[in-house]
């Protein structure tokens, strides 16, 4: 017996440092923790190296945190398992773009040929034409009649003309304007253009306000790597909003295995990363940005939003404050300094910077000096408040956000309550579905001893936001001088569920009243 335990000590200890991996990998991958989990998730393979369903766990989240040769790894045991998804041939495409390794950039064309990717297969085999000096054209043509390979194919070929000298950049510009590409294809001729020196040129093409902070040291030299990484890229940024987020993440990082000086895709990927809420790799997605590069100031500010919703605020402020007192800082500098601000309970400072950005005629002046109004509003400066505030409805005068805030800050003051109670129904026509508006309306008859006519109209708001404090608060108050006690006490118990620790106190003390 002893030698038997003996003997099965070890493999028992053995197995159990692949399992302990596994679990803790999906631990830190339910936490976000994407470089941990795939560091894990790398045990884990190693201990159980034909296992699919770690092999897929294991590429997802390489993918996420850029490890590139566990992504390799697991890609290999996916598809000895025929079970291998159809972004994964995308890394081996993108491994010899960078590499200059034909035998195998072919061999991943082919295997798109087989799947639903197979709309890049001619603009690939484009890019591979150009690259080793022989004729594009045919390549290209086998995008048929399909519409996106098609269109897909004639940005290629636009862009790798450029790559050839065959455009200078003024034709190139004209061919634009009548083309009329996404962002991210003028992106990548503005970089082909800057390449050859001509900054005047490129910087006209950049029109998008994607880039309009992002004109400076944009230039690149055509390569294989070049054209496949703005290729990828480029299916990432149209897919970015709404696309399926496993594939536009494997987009972006295969765009940026493809070409490591793309910055552009470190946002793209960014972006992505943010909508699964996996903030710390999307934070980590954009460290490696250039920090003299086009888009260092535009992976500034979306950091700095990164990092607020990974609830990194002080980290946010200062990255913030370092844009907006930069002798070099633009509006939207200032802007997200103040945003920054409001969020850390500063409204008194947010007040000043809101103040620059009114002073500079933003392209939405009645949106900047609401925000400048909230500002002062919350500092408690109200007669300031009401000037700005008025200034931004007179700007404005069928926005509903500005009309609904002047209106709802005069009511709460009992300030000339018919014409408050006005600019309230006309926010409420204008924007008949938004229940912030609605309760403010309800609020406004409430206030003006309309009781009966409020009650409908906050209690449509609390339906619609069922967890709006503020709005359960309301509806409270409603009943309780209705007469509606019982039903008064749920919703102030209701509206104290998400209510900060002020307001709790006086929700209590309501409660026990």
């Amino acid at each position: 017996m002893i030698a038997i335990a003996a003997g099965w000590a070890g493999p028992a200890v053995a197995a159990s440092e692949p399992l302990a991996a596994y679990l803790a990998a999906r631990v830190a991958a339910a936490d976000g923790r994407a470089k941990a989990a795939a560091d894990d998730f790398a045990v884990a393979l190693g201990g159980w190296p034909d296992d699919p369903a770690v092999a897929v766990r294991a590429y997802r989240e390489a993918m996420i945190s850029g490890n590139e040769t566990l992504a390799l790894r697991a890609a290999r045991v996916l598809e000895a398992e025929k079970v291998a998804p159809m972004d994964v041939v995308l890394l081996d495409l993108a491994v010899a773009a960078r590499e200059g390794d034909a035998k195998r950039f072919d061999a991943a064309v082919a295997r798109l040929d087989e799947g639903p990717l197979r709309i890049l297969s001619p603009s690939l085999r484009g890019w591979a034409a150009w690259d080793r000096r022989q004729p594009v054209e045919p390549a290209l043509a086998g995008a048929g009649k399909e519409p996106v390979a098609r269109k897909l194919a004639d940005e290629t070929r636009l862009l790798i003309a450029m790559s050839a000298r065959q455009l200078d950049g003024k034709a190139a510009r004209l061919l634009i304007e009548a083309m009329r590409p996404p962002a991210d294809t003028r992106i990548a001729a503005a970089s082909l253009i800057a390449g050859r020196g001509d900054e005047a040129t490129a910087r006209a093409l950049l029109t998008d306000p994607l880039v309009l902070a992002s004109r400076k040291t944009l230039g690149a030299k055509p390569s294989l790597g070049f054209g496949v990484s703005r290729l990828l890229l480029r299916v990432a940024g149209e897919l970015v909003s709404e696309g399926p987020r496993p594939l536009v993440i494997a987009l972006g990082r295969t765009a940026l295995i493809a070409d490591p000086h793309n910055d552009r895709a470190r946002l793209v990927l960014a972006e992505a990363l943010s909508k699964d809420e996996a903030w710390t790799a999307a934070i980590a997605a954009l460290e490696d940005v250039d920090p003299r590069g086009a888009f260092a100031h535009r992976a500034a500010i979306v950091r700095i939003g990164l990092l607020a919703a990974a609830d990194r605020q002080g980290e946010a402020l200062m990255l913030a404050k370092g844009l907006a007192t930069d002798k070099r800082a633009t509006v939207d500098d200032w802007q997200v300094y103040a945003d920054q601000l409001i969020a850390a309970g500063r409204p008194a400072d947010a007040a000043a910077w809101y103040e620059k950005v009114t002073e500079a005629d933003p392209a939405l002046p009645w949106a900047a000096w609401l925000q400048y109004g909230g500002a002062l509003d919350q500092a408690g400066r109200k007669d300031e408040a009401d000037a700005a505030l008025a200034r931004a409805v007179a700007l404005g005068p069928d926005e509903p956000l500005a009309l609904n805030y002047l209106g709802y800050a005069r009511i709460e003051r009992g300030q000339d309550v018919p014409a408050s109670l006005a600019l309230l129904e006309r926010a409420s026509k204008l924007a008949p579905e938004d229940a912030s508006i609605t309760d403010s309306l309800g609020w406004g008859y409430y206030k003006a001893g309309q009781v009966r006519r409020a009650l409908p109209l906050v209690e449509q708001a609390a339906m619609a936001e069922p967890a709006n404090s503020e709005i359960n608060d309301h509806l409270g108050d409603i009943y309780w001088a209705l007469g509606r006690h019982y039903e008064a006490r749920y919703a102030w118990r209701a509206a104290a569920l998400t209510a900060d620790e002020g307001a709790k106190v006086e929700l209590a003390a309501k409660i026990a009243r």
